[in-house]
């Protein structure tokens, strides 16, 4: 829900003057001829000739608090340090929205921020994995160095202790609550699908928990990038990996095997199965681990049911919109499910 600043130095300037400010040409120090403007979730994005501007919603969820200008900052700082891992040329600095509504806003400069941004290079679209499978202008030498480059991340990352236990607990947990939010009767889904993978994923937690503990106990849960689809990764002679999941550190502990799992099952939804096959097999190469098959049809299923229910949840919108589409998006997500659960043990 939105949240006023809390901050007693902060100037209270709405939300909506910001983004006008912000969406001005005038408004940035490198004059660009344009400005164009993207509305997320949780965040808004603007972009320059040359960079990209990201200002966070002045909101607060059950996981995460964007809900005051210092909690805004600091998230921001930490979606920086983050990035700089596996994307370290893009995300260049962390820059103060100052002023107030009398005397008018600026971009940087001496006085007290009512809001923060994080400055970024921009990327070019075309080199985006999503759209060079979409466009059929993948590269296979270049998303081997991406897969490459990713690998080599997992291997260095160090190990984070957690107990077999606890690590079950936390999946049959997110596993119930998607199915109670995919099932809310105003969505409008198709129920057994849900149900069936829902079904499948806690039979394999409870008959094949030796599964998950013995990737807890050879060391295998690291902290990961968090959010990793086709759309975070850009390809080329250099290829980065951007927007990592920065608001909550327990999203981004994870097994590699899981996060890889997840771009695996995005590139099923977008017919191009060889695609994160080759990102596990380099992972598979570059680190000696091979992750056992059932395992990896768990991690797509339990995987395909979170991204349903992010799907379906910008129907809870104040005012939503393309209703059709995320409706359709979380249908698509099911259908995966199903079928990754009709193939465990």
């Amino acid at each position: 829900m939105p949240s006023e600043p809390t901050d007693p130095r902060s100037p209270r300037v709405p939300l909506e003057a910001k983004v006008e400010f912000l969406k001005r040409p005038e408004a940035y120090p490198e004059r660009p001829r344009r400005v164009e403007t993207v509305e997320t979730h949780m965040s808004w994005v603007f972009l320059t000739d040359r960079y990209a501007y990201k200002l966070k919603k002045p909101v607060r969820y059950d996981y995460l608090d964007y809900g005051t200008v210092e909690a805004r900052r600091r998230n921001s700082a930490e979606e920086i340090r983050l990035n700089r891992r596996l994307a370290p040329e893009v995300y260049l600095d962390l820059v103060p929205l100052v002023g107030d509504a009398a005397d008018g806003l600026r971009l940087g400069g001496a006085g007290v921020p009512v809001d923060w941004l994080v400055k970024m290079r921009r990327l070019p679209e075309a080199v985006r994995l999503d759209r060079t499978i979409e466009t059929g202008t993948l590269d296979e030498a270049e998303l081997r160095q991406a897969a490459t480059l990713l690998a080599e991340f997992y291997r260095r990352a160090p190990p984070v202790e957690v107990a077999p236990a606890d690590y079950r607990r936390g999946f049959a947990a997110s596993i119930e609550g998607s199915r109670r939010d995919l099932l809310r009767p105003e969505f409008g889904l198709p129920a057994v699908p849900l149900e069936r993978a829902t079904a499948a994923q806690l039979r394999f937690l409870e008959g094949r928990s030796e599964v998950l503990d013995r990737r807890v106990r050879e060391r295998r849960i690291v902290e990961a990038h968090g959010d990793l689809r086709p759309e975070h990764i850009y390809l080329g002679p250099q290829p980065v990996i951007v927007d990592c999941l920065e608001f909550n550190r327990a999203f981004r502990i994870l097994d590699p095997a899981d996060e890889l799992a997840y771009l695996a099952m995005e590139c099923d939804r977008l017919d191009a199965s060889a695609v994160g096959q080759l990102f596990l097999d380099t992972y598979g190469r570059v680190t000696g681990d091979e992750p056992p098959a059932p395992l990896l049809r768990f991690y797509k299923c339990y995987r395909a049911c979170l991204r349903a229910k992010i799907a379906i949840w910008h129907l809870d919108e104040p005012a939503p919109r393309d209703r059709a589409q995320w409706t359709d998006r979380a249908a698509t997500y099911l259908r995966l499910a199903e079928g990754y659960a009709e193939a465990l043990p």
